[in-house]
């Protein structure tokens, strides 16, 4: 897909890890020793054969309730990167089939690397992935991304070339939001989307974002349940909403397509948007309003009950 840029952009180098300034508001993470400034991991990680069946049986719960819930291209991906071959995957075999289809690689890191070299790396057409895998003990949720999140949940989608041109703009947008100090507002984008976003399918809302995909239960509750809001993406609107980190969405957010998506980010007039933002978020997670275009207008009553921490039913 042609990308779309404004003159200020075309003459941008993408190529240099970007410079922060100390007036931008970043999360602290501090940089293991043993990775550079890139924050790549010297070689992926060697599994254990107790690795491999943990993702094995990760694998075979998702694949119990993503057939009909799972996007097209989710599935498709799956198939054309044979996920489910047994173990977990090796990036240099990932990386060669993705380089082959839409010219992506798979990259290792340590942990939540910080944004600027995570923008970095995506507008390079290279997708970090946790170079390790959860415990038996935190089979059912872990809160920082792990090999499976990222492989399983992420990499598919990069074998559709629409998706995948939409993830490296979303990386060079992150120089812009940087400049304007609005990285909240941009991550709120990439939450509600790359993460958590549906997409329409045959007049139905599917999944294609990672952190539903990832797990099971939210797999369901994000379609099926009376709590939740399902409303149709408004750039505009989302960058200005919250979003919860530690529990199942009180709101998706559903595209219409991946040329969609594409088109309400990279032919928007970000400059324009970062302007009028404020510092923080104007809408709660839980917030509809009148622009909103709504496909289900959710009772919130898993939230209205305490959500996970109340062990609340997924209704």
């Amino acid at each position: 897909m042609a990308t779309v840029t404004h003159q200020s952009e075309q003459a941008q180098d993408f190529s240099a890890l970007p410079e922060v300034s100390s007036d931008v508001f970043t999360a602290p993470l501090k940089r293991p020793d043993h990775v550079g400034e890139n924050w790549i991991e010297p070689q992926q990680t060697q599994y254990t054969s107790e690795d491999d069946a943990i993702w094995n049986d990760l694998f075979a719960r998702q694949m119990e309730v993503l057939p009909g819930r799972a996007c097209s291209a989710m599935m498709e991906g799956m198939e054309k990167l044979d996920l489910g071959k047994g173990g977990v995957p090796d990036f240099d075999r990932l990386s060669e089939e993705l380089g082959a289809m839409t010219g992506w690689s798979v990259i290792p890191v340590p942990m939540l690397i910080p944004d600027h070299v995570f923008f970095w790396h995506l507008a390079n057409r290279r997708f970090p992935a946790g170079n390790f895998i959860r415990t038996r003990e935190t089979f059912d949720y872990i809160q920082e991304p792990d090999v499976f999140h990222d492989v399983f949940g992420h990499v598919p989608l990069l074998t559709d070339p629409v998706f995948a041109d939409y993830m490296q703009e979303y990386g060079r947008a992150g120089w812009k939001a940087m400049r304007y100090n609005r990285l909240k507002a941009l991550g709120a984008l990439y939450w509600y989307t790359v993460e958590f976003g549906l997409i329409m399918e045959q007049g139905e809302p599917k999944i294609f974002g990672a952190g539903i995909l990832s797990g099971p239960q939210e797999a369901v509750f994000a379609l099926e349940a009376d709590s939740p809001n399902r409303i149709m993406l408004n750039v505009d609107r989302v960058m200005r909403t919250d979003y919860v980190i530690d529990d199942l969405q009180p709101t998706y957010f559903v595209i219409e397509s991946f040329e969609d998506l594409y088109r309400q980010t990279v032919e928007r007039d970000f400059d324009r948007l970062y302007r009028s933002l404020g510092p923080s978020f104007t809408y709660a997670n839980s917030a509809i309003i009148d622009v909103d275009n709504v496909v289900h207008r959710g009772t919130q009553e898993y939230f209205l009950r305490g959500g996970r921490g109340s062990s609340a039913k997924l209704v």
